[in-house]
């Protein structure tokens, strides 16, 4: 399976609404609940009403489109970093699903993965 790196700094952020959100921007993630408006994008472009932001992340994602049958493909990336201490972000979209590690983890975290079979590409 190949994971492909993404170049790109990105910020998790709680925000006040999406008005200011550049829906055009190459990655612009929103999570809408009851309680709260989220938002994962490139740090570059966090809008200005943001409530809390954490910055600081780096991602990659699945490499193809995955079917809606198959299993357990984010569930053995996450546990494989998990026992290695090393936490994750996850986003699922309808074509596949990516995965956000904080900087200072982030080769580390492609190193496991690779070691373990993964196939990392640019």
């Amino acid at each position: 399976m190949e994971i492909r790196k993404l170049n790109q700094d990105f910020s998790v952020c709680k925000v006040m609404d999406y008005s200011l959100v550049n829906m055009d921007a190459e990655y612009s993630f929103i999570g809408k609940t009851d309680e709260e408006k989220s938002l994962v994008c490139i740090t570059g472009d966090v809008p200005s009403n943001v409530i809390e932001r954490d910055d600081g992340w780096k991602g990659f994602r699945i490499q193809g489109v995955l079917d809606f049958s198959l299993i357990g493909i984010l569930s053995k990336i996450a546990e494989i970093l998990a026992e290695n201490s090393i936490s994750i972000f996850a986003i699922s979209t309808y074509n596949t699903d990516y995965v956000l590690i904080k900087k200072e983890n982030y080769q580390k975290a492609l190193d496991i993965l690779e070691h373990s079979g993964y196939e990392i590409v640019e």
